[in-house]
């Protein structure tokens, strides 16, 4: 019987000074639980990533996911391939999450290969690929250098090609943004997290985890080059869409 992940409780107690948001081995020992308690429709998205890699990998191609972190998404991924030749690239550039990645990539009997890379997504080369996967990911990178990332993804994938991006929104509309963010904040109470917990949480992260509006990621992955952009998923103020390069 498998052990249930350590319980988050990092920002349980009153903290004097807050230092922003940081992936380290305190972080990665909570993660699971973190990210199941904060992100609605985490789990989905997890699942369902698998289907993309059934349906769009191609043959003798590279499957990358940028910001890996503990390889949820790589195995959802190498779960579902089902056509010979690929590799799978994961990448992050936190030393804790990577450690903890390799372990479970390795403790995983699919056939598909996997390289894990500690390294900044920014500096990875992008080529053959048939499946990009950002997950939650873009929004910490600073907001003037998202547009090229994507422009360095869309050059390296072949023709047929998709990239899933996973992002926390916000919306242009304060009315749509204070509902949006209301039932962010109810989902996390009905996960268990106290006020003090979510307040101390939101400002570790304010000057990290910059969102952009729908319209904003949509706009950018069409200057980036990418044909077509679907909205797939959306559970309040986290989605995520799928762009297509051009056959």
């Amino acid at each position: 019987m498998s052990q249930a992940p350590p319980r988050d409780t990092l920002f349980s107690q009153p903290e004097p000074m807050l230092v922003d948001f940081q992936f380290d081995e305190r972080v990665a020992s909570v993660f699971p639980d973190m990210i199941r308690r904060s992100v609605p429709g985490y789990g989905d998205i997890i699942a369902l990533l698998g289907l993309f890699a059934e349906q769009y990998a191609q043959p003798n191609s590279r499957i990358y996911d940028l910001g890996c972190s503990l390889g949820a998404a790589t195995l959802s991924l190498r779960r579902r391939i089902q056509v010979p030749g690929c590799r799978i690239i994961a990448v992050d550039n936190a030393e804790a999450m990577v450690a903890r990645c390799r372990e479970h990539i390795a403790s995983d009997l699919s056939p598909t290969p996997v390289e894990v890379i500690e390294a900044d997504i920014r500096e990875v080369v992008i080529e053959q690929a048939s499946v990009v996967v950002l997950n939650f990911t873009l929004q910490f990178l600073p907001p003037t250098e998202r547009l090229n990332l994507l422009q360095t993804i869309h050059a390296g994938m072949l023709p047929g090609g998709v990239l899933i991006l996973s992002e926390k929104l916000c919306f242009p509309d304060p009315q749509s943004q204070a509902f949006e963010e209301q039932m962010h904040l109810a989902f996390k109470r009905a996960n268990g997290y106290s006020e003090m917990e979510i307040s101390q949480k939101r400002a570790a992260l304010e000057n990290v985890l910059v969102p952009d509006t729908l319209a904003q990621h949509r706009a950018r992955l069409t200057e980036a080059g990418f044909a077509q952009v679907e909205s797939w998923f959306q559970a309040f103020n986290f989605a995520s869409l799928v762009a297509f390069k051009k056959h």
